[in-house]
Formats: structure tokens, sequence, C-alpha cells
């Protein structure tokens, strides 16, 4: 190469900012040039800001723990002027069972030590000394993680925003892609009033991913939105301490938030993409098994919310170039992981889209690419 001579770019067009559109930019910009273009007239109005996320290693398919993992260093020790706050507090997570779901108790301690996250099985006595609520007749085992962790996920997402700006990504809001069609050079995307061109198109847009693919005239990936409510019901000084507490059948959730308790059904509901709303049964559903399994009486809601977790037919994300489409790159199916996995995804999406390749960091945590390639289904 001659000196003095000057390599243009890849110019890469992220749909999507919630939090793996965000991550994806933040990472891409580094070596590329980055338009993030998100629909609504805020970023992460969908699924990232109605996220109760908790960085839970142990939690999420074999394919997604090695993401979990490698992105710890970032929660733990974030980029310099990213964070004006830590990203993580320290939570704990325990998933408990009855007699008849110790087997499931012991897989789940199993499987997790498999991909190298530290847990420990727990009688009654030990899991009642860690959250007192928990009633002895419905309890007979637990796995404990101690080193889960709340993750702030505002100052997570406005880490991403405000580094990948930084690092000269354009980040467009009230900006809803239209249409698409290919060109000789990559893409030309509507998005608004306005056409715009990339070489490579970054699907991050979650529930709406399919939608996306079909401006691109391709066959959907089969990703399916999940409805997932969450409420806030009364608690006490006295649970500040406790850890997420979960069904091993995830089928009831609750941790404290402040001196209240954030709870959940833990349900996956088929929906429509769309502005999810609560459902009355699902909240009264909540309140009937976690009273069913404590004795924390709950009997009041302050406030509730839905939000849409997308998954693909085999629960694993899909991460990668479509074979189809030159310059299609899939970014979705996060899942409940999305938040706790976004900074190595955020890694991963650049070092295929700039490198062709899997960083060897990743590759050290045990991650497999073929896991989430979108050509497993094709």
């Amino acid at each position: 190469m001659s000196e003095g001579h000057t390599v243009t770019p890849l110019r890469v067009a992220v749909i999507g900012g919630g939090i793996a559109g965000a991550g994806a930019a933040f990472y891409l910009a580094e070596r590329a040039e980055v338009v993030l273009l998100e629909a609504e007239p805020t970023l992460a109005y969908h699924t990232t800001g109605r996220s109760a996320a908790l960085l839970f290693e142990s939690y999420g398919s074999p394919g997604i723990r090695p993401l979990t993992s490698a992105s710890r260093a970032f929660f733990d020790d974030p980029p310099p002027g990213l964070a004006d706050f830590p990203f993580l507090s320290p939570r704990g997570g325990m998933l408990v069972g009855t007699e008849q779901q110790i087997g499931a108790l012991e897989q789940w301690e199993a499987d997790a030590r498999r991909q190298g996250a530290w847990v420990e099985l727990l009688d009654t006595d030990q899991a009642r000394r860690i959250c007192p609520a928990l009633r002895p007749d419905m309890l007979a085992g637990a796995v404990w993680e101690p080193g889960a962790a709340d993750i702030d996920v505002a100052a997570v997402h406005q880490a991403f925003v405000r580094g990948a700006r930084r690092r000269g990504a354009e980040i467009r809001v009230s900006s809803p892609v239209t249409a698409m069609e290919k060109t000789d050079g990559g893409w030309r995307l509507w998005a608004g009033d306005e056409a715009l061109t990339a070489q490579v198109v970054v699907n991050a847009a979650g529930a709406w991913g399919d939608e996306i693919a079909r401006m691109a005239g391709l066959d959907p990936m089969g990703i399916t939105p999940m409805r997932r409510t969450v409420f806030m019901a009364p608690g006490s000084d006295e649970y500040r301490s406790w850890p997420l507490v979960a069904g091993v059948g995830m089928g009831w959730y609750f941790k404290p938030d402040g001196i209240q308790l954030l709870c959940s059904l833990s349900e996956e509901n088929p929906s429509a993409p769309c502005d999810a709303r609560p459902e009355p049964l699902d909240i009264a559903l909540a309140i009937e098994r976690i009273n069913h399994a404590t004795t924390l009486r709950i009997r009041s809601v302050r406030s509730s919310w839905t939000g849409l977790r997308t998954f693909a037919r085999d629960r694993e994300m899909v991460i990668g170039f479509d074979p189809r489409a030159e310059g299609f790159f899939w970014l979705v199916g996060q899942g409940g992981t999305g938040i706790q996995t976004s900074p190595a995804a955020g890694e991963l999406t650049a070092s295929l889209v700039l490198d062709s390749e899997v960083s060897t960091r990743l590759i050290d945590h045990g991650f497999d690419a073929a896991v989430v390639s979108p050509g497993r289904f094709l």
C-alpha cells in the first residue's frame, strides 16, 4: 500500500436502538462508519427499557453462557469514560425446587459448572438462611450463585451510546426503516423520509427482526416474540439483602428492588411485535405462585409492565451473516439474556463483520459461532 493511501471505512447501518443495537454500534464504530436507526422517538423504548436484568452466569442456553461469562469483564471494568457509576451491584441468585424438582436442580448445577459458572447446591436450611421467606414444606433444595449481580440496564445502554458517538457513530431516533433493496455495493434503506446506503445492514430489531428480513426480501428466520410481565409489590427494608429467588421450573421469580419486591410469572406467551401491556391474569397467577412458595403474602401491586423477549426455534441467539443475502447480518433472538450478553454480542458482531472471524477472547471463553449462525436454519 502506498504511503498516504486512505482506506475508506466500511459503512454499516444498525437497525434497532436497544441494548443489542447500541452494543453493536459501539464495537463497530471503532473501525467502521456506523449509523444506528431507531424507529421510536427514544432509544431502548421496548424490551431493553423494560428489563429487570441480572448477570446470572448459570442462566441461558449452552451457546449463550460463554457470551455471558465473556461479558463480565466489561461490566466489572468498563472502558475509560463510559461509566459514571458501577454497572453491577451484588445480589446473588437462587433457584429453588420441591422434592419432585431435585433432579432439575442437580441438572442445573451440573450444567452450570460445566460452563464454568460458580454455583453450589443447598439444602432446605441453607436456602432459608439466605431467604427466610421460603416455606420449608415447599422447599427441598436450591442452586445458589453468589456472584450473580444486578445490572444497571440504563447505565450500560447509555455507555454504549456514549461510546458509539465518541467513536463517530451517528444515532437517529424517529427513523423507522420502511423499505430496503439490494444494490451492487450493498443496501439502500429508506428511514423516515430519507434514503441512505450501507455496505452492511445489522438487523438488531428485536421482536421486529423477521419484519426487517422481509423488507430485505428474505424469508423470516422464525423469531418468536414472547411476553414477559414484571410488577412491583410492597416490600420491607428487611428484604434488601435477599437475592433473586426463582422456581427452577421458571414459573415465577422475585427479587428486592429497594424496599419493594420486583416479581414475575416468568411467562413466555407468544405475541405479535407490539408495544406490549400487562395482562391482569398473569399478575394474579404470579402472586398465587409466589405466595404458595413463600410467606410473603403479596396482596397488592404498585406498578407493572410487559416486554417482549425474542427466541429462535432452538432458543439460541441468531448472530451472523445471512448466506442468502450478502451484507445482511442477524443480531436477534437474545431471549432473556440480551443485557447480560450485550458486551460480548457487540464484540462478536464487530469481529464477524470487520474481520470475518470470531475474536480469540471469545473463543477462549468457549464460544462456538456455529451454535448461533443463521445458517443452521437454512
